[in-house]
């Protein structure tokens, strides 16, 4: 009996020690928005799994200007976001499944719980550094597309290619 006490303080001290650690690494991608501007390159993290997506920017106090996160529902639906965790303000550019921009909510407020919504089903939300879709001019009715992926996806193939519809 102690042994087993002894063992499941040991797995619960190592569980705790890796707490906010991070527990995999996201696939990559090069997305680009094709803007009335110009086309516009980004680095993202791809979450395409109920873990990813839940834990997404949460805790990261740096963001480089042109990276940022991909949340990818495979499929179109009503999404809602929040900040909870965030200390980074952020633009949340809504995606419908052909690819084009729904909604851009900028510069969302560090650490709120107040959700914000999609307002129509999206198959995807891009978050990158807040005030950057205006600094680069992206707009709603803007193409997203993604060009490249640099790493198999631990989510599966449901991120090959291009995923959304085509131009």
């Amino acid at each position: 009996m102690r042994l087993l006490c002894a063992f499941v303080c040991a797995y619960a001290l190592l569980s705790a020690c890796s707490l906010g650690q991070p527990q995999q690494t996201l696939p990559k991608a090069e997305i680009v928005v094709d803007t009335a501007g110009g086309p516009h390159t980004f680095i993202v993290e791809i979450a395409a799994d109920a873990a990813s997506r839940s834990r997404g920017l949460m805790e990261r106090t740096t963001l480089a200007p042109d990276a940022g996160m991909l949340f990818d529902y495979h499929r179109p639906q009503p999404v809602a976001f929040w900040m909870k965790n965030t200390p980074l303000p952020l633009d949340m550019i809504f995606i419908r499944g052909d690819g084009t921009i729904a909604l851009i909510v900028s510069n969302a407020t560090p650490y709120s719980k107040t959700p914000i919504p999609s307002m129509e089903p999206v198959r995807a939300v891009l978050e990158i550094n807040g005030g950057r879709a205006a600094a680069l001019g992206i707009d709603r009715g803007d193409k997203v597309q993604i060009r490249r992926k640099f790493k198999p996806s631990l989510a599966g193939d449901k991120v090959r290619g291009a995923i959304f519809g085509k131009k």
